[in-house]
């Protein structure tokens, strides 16, 4: 799909509407007391999310709601695969840290992935919060949103989930692995 065409076929949204029902009907602890039918609507109304949505579930992070903000009005998503979006894995924090690596540089970064697809990683706060409905990144990490006071030493923050715990740990910034990507949030 070309990058500046950020809207989706009407068999695209049609088809990505059945399956984000389809992940919503599913797994209604995640989301008590909210109401298909509304969150659809405000859906159907905003094109440019819908495409950012699409891009969450192309990448694989199975994106639902999460919850609903009532200040703002807005239905919150997140990234609900079980472990690190498989399309967004191997890649390093940022931009400074991809252009630190040497050699064996990856193809992209958290950062800008996000960025690219309209939304935003998970903090620490979040990703803590997106634990207490499943057990996610058993088996993989993803990088969180890391403060600019960390970040400016080199370092960058990620999570998983082991022994029944979350852990937050950090690494350099220009650092990647097999297993770790990002997840995402998004606000409708």
């Amino acid at each position: 799909m070309n990058k500046l065409n950020k809207g989706l076929s009407p068999e695209q949204c049609e088809k990505l509407l059945r399956v984000l029902k389809t992940r919503f009907e599913k797994n209604m602890n995640r989301h008590k007391d909210l109401v298909w039918s509304k969150i659809q609507v405000k859906l159907e109304a905003n094109s440019e999310k819908l495409w950012s949505l699409n891009e969450m579930e192309r990448t694989g992070g199975e994106p639902d709601v999460v919850g609903y903000d009532k200040t703002s009005g807005e239905y919150i998503f997140y990234d609900c695969s079980v472990e690190s979006p498989i399309g967004r894995r191997n890649i390093c924090y940022d931009r400074e840290g991809l252009e630190a690596r040497k050699s064996h540089k990856p193809e992209n970064n958290a950062i800008d992935m996000a960025s690219a697809m309209g939304i935003e990683l998970l903090n620490e706060e979040q990703y803590r919060e997106l634990q207490t409905l499943g057990n996610f990144d058993t088996k993989t990490s993803s990088w969180v949103k890391t403060s600019p006071d960390i970040r400016k030493l080199g370092g960058a923050l990620f999570a998983d989930r082991r022994y029944n715990t979350v852990f937050v740990y950090h690494n350099s910034a220009p650092s990647y692995y097999s297993v770790r990507g990002f997840r995402g949030l998004l606000r409708v």
